[in-house]
């Protein structure tokens, strides 16, 4: 056998990776077919069974499966260095190739710690498949910063599957995603070679009866575990400006600038028969470059709006860090008597864009700023609710709403702008984010943006009152007090993930000191 025998899969399970990976991409935006994901998986299984004999040829199939997934869904991440860096779009293609590559090497990892586990303990080995696919992901998250495009968030904008988001987080929806593929490739595979088929049979029967089962109680679970609309205590208006991301002279600016209040006070005019309730304004992350602590007239300009229509003002800015010379990409909340009231610094920062690993500090820029990392997790007031707010890639953490919700948020603001990566599919790719953060916490989450998509969600993970995608849009929304409970997921966090992690090490480990049980092919 030559040394490409030893590491390239045989032509039709790269086409069965490839084929896998085209099916989960439909699944995600800007395709949306949804119930795909539960059945892409399958040809990853089919793929890594047939070159189980090697587990370099089953890496490379799961690397191939991976880099063609990632390459597929997030392609966008080319749009800002092709269009306002001047990078040529092959040069953009190539280096973003690379980064898919390094991604592909978390479903190779589980292709072939897979294909050994099946080398050792042959049938068994299936029952460890979700597992394993669990813990690569969740290796993924560790390693890089992200887990963006978790096989899970598939399922974001089909709300009955949400539920179990609240107990282990998108985690446990990804998991119950390759276990009902893994199911059936397995009843498929045990009905083509058992000779008696009635066990088999019996197997797949109570399969699905317990899915409809559980599919029957879903729905009605799910809203008894949602908090209940809560008795109002504030208003908001959220504002989608619809800034351009570039082309921004002083004069532009300023018009900009005029142009959000005004739209926000158009809202609150409406609102002005019923302002017994105290009202908070929102305004987006978007390219304006607030500073309120540096620049005077800013400043001057959001107390006048403030005290004249008596609202908070919530709204992005660079603070400085007095520590190291920096700025913080903060939220900063102005009261009605045009007073700061509060200011939240962000915490997890954009790997190379927002800031440079401690390594590489100065040596590399980074791409937006170079900003300080936050710490505290602070809360604003909405009348006798208490917001969190997250900034931009921040919602992509399940831990940080987590804190939040632990401090008493009632609330969760999401503050974005991503119009930087033009009309693709990270919109509602990181709307996706949104949504799981709101049913892993039980917290409506209220997310404001520049281009789109601006929107409310609920605690079950249902979007409303979403604002078209590049154009001008405002929203009024009611917020109250919550009851109060915290969801499984936001007393023990990521506790599913860590167990399939160590589940999947644990049997690595086995499986390395054990003779195979399945027949060698």
């Amino acid at each position: 056998m030559s040394l490409l025998d030893k590491i390239l899969p045989a032509w039709p399970n790269i086409l069965l990776a490839l084929l896998g990976a085209a099916i989960l991409m439909l699944a995600f935006p800007d395709f949306e077919y949804g119930f795909l994901g539960w059945f892409a998986p399958i040809l990853l299984i089919w793929a890594v069974e047939r070159e189980k004999a090697s587990a370099i040829r089953s890496f490379a199939v799961g690397w191939v499966f991976g880099t063609f997934f990632f390459f597929g869904t997030c392609w966008w991440l080319t749009f800002a260095p092709i269009t306002y860096a001047g990078f040529p779009w092959w040069l953009a293609y190539l280096l973003f190739f690379c980064v898919t590559a390094v991604s592909g090497v978390f479903p190779a990892v589980f292709a072939a710690v897979l294909a050994l586990l099946l080398r050792r303990f042959g049938r068994l080995a299936w029952a460890a498949t979700p597992f394993i696919w669990t813990g690569t992901e969740f290796l993924r998250y560790w390693l890089t910063g992200n887990n963006w495009n978790a096989i899970g968030y598939s399922q974001a904008f089909t709300p009955d599957v949400l539920l179990p988001a609240s107990i282990g987080g998108v985690y446990l929806v990804g998991f119950a995603m390759f276990a009902f593929s893994t199911f059936v490739f397995w009843s498929n595979l045990e009905l083509i070679a058992a000779e008696n088929k009635r066990p088999v049979y019996f197997a797949i029967a109570v399969f699905w009866g317990a899915l409809a089962v559980l599919v029957a109680l879903w729905g009605p679970a799910g809203k008894q575990r949602s908090v209940p609309n809560p008795t109002a205590s504030a208003q908001i208006v959220a504002v989608q400006p619809n800034v351009p991301m570039s082309g921004l002279d002083q004069t532009k600016w300023r018009e900009r600038r005029t142009r959000q209040i005004e739209l926000a006070e158009a809202e609150i005019k409406k609102l002005t028969a019923d302002r017994r309730q105290p009202t908070t304004v929102i305004l987006p992350e978007s390219p304006m470059n607030y500073m309120y602590n540096d620049d005077r007239e800013f400043q001057q300009f959001i107390h006048d709006f403030a005290r004249r229509n008596n609202v908070n003002v919530l709204f992005n800015s660079a603070e400085p860090d007095a520590t190291n010379g920096r700025y913080f990409n903060s939220a900063v909340m102005v009261g009605p008597q045009g007073s700061e009231v509060g200011q939240y610094d962000k915490i997890y920062l954009l790997p190379f864009g927002e800031a440079v690993p401690w390594f590489l500090d100065g040596i590399l820029p980074g791409f937006v700023g170079n900003f300080s990392y936050g710490g505290e997790y602070d809360l604003f007031p909405l009348g006798e609710a208490r917001a969190g707010v997250m900034i931009c890639f921040e919602s992509h953490f399940g831990q940080l709403s987590r804190a939040y919700v632990r401090n008493g948020a009632d609330v969760i603001i999401e503050m974005t702008n991503d119009g930087y990566l033009g009309p693709t599919p990270v919109l509602r790719q990181h709307l996706a984010n949104a949504v799981f953060r709101a049913v892993e916490t039980n917290r409506p989450v209220l997310r404001v943006t520049n281009v789109g998509v601006t929107a409310y969600i609920d605690g079950r993970g249902n979007i409303a009152d979403a604002a078209p995608t590049y154009d001008e849009a405002s929203r009024v929304w009611a917020v109250g007090r919550s009851d109060g409970s915290q969801t499984f997921y936001v007393k023990y966090g990521d506790w599913f993930a860590w167990l399939c992690s160590m589940i999947s090490i644990g049997l690595l480990i086995f499986a390395m000191a054990r003779r195979s049980t399945a027949p060698r092919p």
